[in-house]
């Protein structure tokens, strides 16, 4: 089959659209992805045997909700010319949008005119997004209009793809029929995410966060809790991989406290250098914020951990207390620095501990792996562009701790 990926997002940084796409050329599908790109990278290139296009270049230097919104439309354009031409000699059979934004799904109107299906994957479900990054209520107009281009977006599919079962619910409570909804976690690639020998030998303690920064992740509750520890674990230091609006006052913060040398920014990473990074660490840290958009996002990170063998600290949030125990992580009161402070010493000075959970935990993300959930996705696309009426995909069910 014909596959065409858009996402505004980097390709090789997605984990969730690069697995896809790797999954249906590794069995032959034809997979063509529109992408962004960084500066100085190449427009057109093939990597494991998807053809990735990066249609327009972005620096995360945004300055407000306006500038945010013209550099979307302007990706949504060039997608609609890049998908109306192409499809004139290469007609696709499935156009796979991933949302953020929802409307982007729009730009599959030719492909879909000439009889492409049409698939629409939120990976971040948009309404509680905003209204948790602008401190918005569920009246205000952004809401509204944001929950009307759901309803229309979701309308437009032929099938959608949710990102944990939570927000499966909400759904199709508000916007889209239950059959044509399936909750798809972001599964790990164990062809990416697995156990490696570890070559770093230095002495230290190093936390891991690896992921976007923004204020609802609580990555400034990671610093505030090594300020609380760094007398009682002097050989701990906090390494941070990624980009966001909240990187400059994260910065601020890390200077203010005096933690320079103990907390290092980095540059995002490529998927595979990331997992080659979280491999070598000695405690990775999830740390959302319970009263916010947080509290229903399920991290990809947490199972990309168990899956090399680097034991967690998670806050304790609606969503990751639905899919985990304590068998599995070690969880702190979200929002509390203190409280993680104490799960960070505990789990530092307890060896026996952190292997227990590393061990549940691998176990865990053995049997909850996309080596398990991609044939549901792949079943799902064969049957949308069968000559027969789609069977209904029933969601998948949540991990069982």
């Amino acid at each position: 089959m014909k596959v065409c990926m858009i996402t505004y997002s980097f390709y090789e940084a997605d984990n969730r659209v690069m697995r896809y796409a790797e999954t249906l050329a590794a069995r032959g599908d034809t997979v063509d992805v529109i992408s962004l790109r960084v500066p100085q990278q190449e427009k057109t290139t093939c990597l494991n045997g998807v053809n990735v296009y990066r249609l327009q270049e972005r620096i995360r230097n945004e300055r407000g909700k306006l500038s945010y919104l013209i550099r979307i439309l302007q990706f949504f354009l060039r997608a609609v010319a890049w998908l109306t031409f192409r499809n004139l000699k290469y007609r696709y059979d499935v156009v796979h949008v991933h949302s953020v934004p929802d409307f982007l799904v729009f730009a599959a109107v030719v492909p879909r005119i000439t009889g492409a299906r049409i698939v629409l994957d939120i990976h971040d479900i948009l309404p509680e997004l905003y209204a948790s990054k602008f401190k918005l209520s569920d009246k205000s107009l952004l809401f509204r209009v944001l929950l009307w281009i759901e309803r229309i977006s979701t309308a437009f599919a032929d099938q959608v793809i949710i990102a944990n079962h939570l927000w499966r619910e909400r759904i199709v409570a508000r916007s889209v029929s239950a059959h044509k909804c399936t909750a798809l976690m972001n599964y790990p690639d164990p062809s990416i995410f697995f156990p490696r020998e570890r070559t770093r030998n230095d002495g230290k303690f190093l936390i891991l966060y690896p992921g976007t920064l923004q204020i609802h992740q609580g990555v400034d509750l990671m610093i505030r809790a090594l300020y609380l520890i760094q007398d009682d674990l002097p050989s701990a230091e906090l390494h941070i991989y990624g980009e966001g609006d909240a990187k400059r006052s994260l910065q601020d913060l890390v200077s203010t406290l005096g933690l320079q040398g103990r907390v290092i920014f980095h540059a995002a990473r490529p998927i595979r250098e990331i997992a080659e990074i979280m491999a070598e660490a000695d405690l990775g840290i999830v740390a959302k914020r319970q009263d916010s958009f947080g509290n229903e996002a399920q991290s990809t990170k947490i199972l990309e951990f168990m899956s090399v063998g680097i034991p967690m600290i998670v806050a304790e949030t609606k969503i990751d207390r639905c899919y985990y125990d304590d068998s599995l992580v070690e969880f702190f009161k979200s929002g509390d620095e203190h409280d993680l402070a104490r799960a960070i010493l505990r789990m530092a000075t307890d060896p026996e501990l952190r292997n227990t959970r590393v061990r549940n935990a691998l176990q865990f993300a053995s049997e909850n792996s996309w080596a398990h959930a991609k044939h549901t996705y792949l079943d799902m696309l064969d049957n949308l562009v069968c000559k027969t009426p789609p069977q209904k995909i029933l969601p998948q069910a949540a991990p069982q701790s």
